[in-house]
């Protein structure tokens, strides 16, 4: 049997031994391949595994002995998925390796800018020692309101970090959430956005993009932030517009900007609409890989693991995740 990987880049190497061990042949495909490219490579696979490369009908068409399509991550949005259940094509992802793990790395990048780690880091680089000029003054999140846009496991784990951590007041607008969920992890349910945004002192994104949710953070929203709060986003670039994120930072008009995620990836010094934001102190730019600890990294290497072999042995594949496009599959299946 034939198994393809796709964005290589991504080391897995407990997931490229594990298939080796079973005798799969296995082909690793670097990012930004090109979809013909993709096509002749799947021509004789069995199984295809994806982190960010599109898998399109096209690329499903070209493979006829394929059984199963693993996503090693979360985020499904580049998979044709009706592709795929037109052929009875099995498709899953591994949604619970890092949910406290991004969590601890948007919290990171919240208090880095609440504390300017980063300016009050390369100060310190260049000239040895600093003094606590006005110029230096950090924020407390104790006592400030952080608002959740978003409040799945991610974003409770943030808000349990936030407010019993570190005694924040945290608010959440989740249409999807109702108020007693929320409030039994600790957060105000909000239901006008903009009211929430207008609130925050810290604003942390967590919501799945879709539809409704693409470029729900516009110019609008950032117009209703405070000139000092502080912006995290660790779950989809496309969930804010980022040509507006721009304007709203060369204009000063945020205390912070803590990204993760972007529209286009991998981001680029030169020639992408965030290309402006390298190189500030307001700004930190994460290379996604807020998920990326070595306790993650074996969650996510067993679970792939598994879900493969379910594939490959003929047994039906293990849906873990919540998302309904996942839940709509009626072959090859079984829902946890």
């Amino acid at each position: 049997m034939k198994a393809v990987r796709t964005d290589r880049e991504l080391e897995c190497p407990e997931i490229d031994a594990g298939l080796r061990a079973r005798g799969i042949e296995l082909v690793t495909l670097p990012d930004g391949i090109a979809e013909a490219a993709l096509i002749e490579a799947v021509a004789d696979a069995d199984l295809i595994l994806m982190c960010y490369t599109p898998i399109t009908a096209r690329v499903i068409a070209a493979a006829p002995r394929l059984r199963g399509i693993v996503k090693y991550g979360v985020g499904i949005d580049a998979i044709d998925i009706p592709a795929a259940s037109a052929r009875g094509i099995p498709v899953v992802n591994v949604p619970e390796y890092a949910e406290e793990t991004v969590a601890e790395g948007a919290f990171a990048l919240m208090i880095a800018l609440a504390k300017r780690l980063p300016e009050i880091g390369r100060a310190m680089a260049t000239d040895g020692w600093i003094w606590p000029e006005q110029r230096w003054l950090g924020r407390d999140i104790s006592g400030a309101t952080l608002g959740l846009v978003g409040a799945g496991k991610i974003g409770r784990s943030m808000a349990r970090m936030a407010g019993q951590g570190f005694r924040a007041r945290v608010l959440g607008y989740d249409p999807h959430v109702d108020r007693e969920t929320l409030a039994a992890a600790g957060i105000e349910k909000v239901d006008d956005l903009h009211a929430m945004l207008r609130a925050c002192d810290f604003v942390s994104l967590h919501c799945v993009l879709s539809a409704a949710t693409r470029g729900l953070i516009g110019r609008a929203e950032l117009a209703c932030l405070k000139p000092s709060a502080v912006l995290v986003n660790v779950s989809r670039g496309a969930l804010i517009d980022e040509a507006a994120l721009v304007e709203a930072v060369l204009a000063d008009r945020l205390g912070g900007v803590g990204l993760d995620v972007y529209s286009t990836e991998p981001l680029a010094k030169a020639g992408h609409v965030l290309s402006p934001l390298f190189g500030r102190d307001d700004v930190i730019l994460f290379p996604h890989l807020t998920f990326f600890t070595v306790e993650a990294m074996r969650r996510l290497s067993d679970d792939t693991l598994a879900r493969c072999f379910e594939v490959l042995d003929g047994r039906p594949v293990q849906v873990r995740s919540r998302d309904p496009r996942l839940r709509a599959q009626r072959e090859n299946v079984a829902f946890a």
